[in-house]
């Protein structure tokens, strides 16, 4: 996804499973908490104050919150 399209950047959490170009993404509603689905866990990101500045454009940060497992 190109970074005009964006409006948020995700920070923190497991590297290794969120490689830095998954980080920039477009949401529809930025005050609710983002659940990523990445191998057999939830990746949680919660909606922070701060803003980054990426390729000149201004994108809100969303924080990680933990994981939860899949129950199987």
């Amino acid at each position: 996804m190109r970074s005009s399209e964006a409006n948020v950047i995700l920070r923190g959490g497991p590297a290794r499973d969120l490689p830095e170009q998954e980080r920039i993404r477009r949401v529809e509603d930025v005050t609710v908490r983002i659940k990523l689905m990445r191998s057999n866990r939830y990746e949680h990101f919660e909606p922070s104050t701060d803003r980054v500045s990426v390729e000149g454009h201004e994108l809100l940060a969303f924080d990680w919150a933990g994981s939860t497992y899949v129950a199987e």
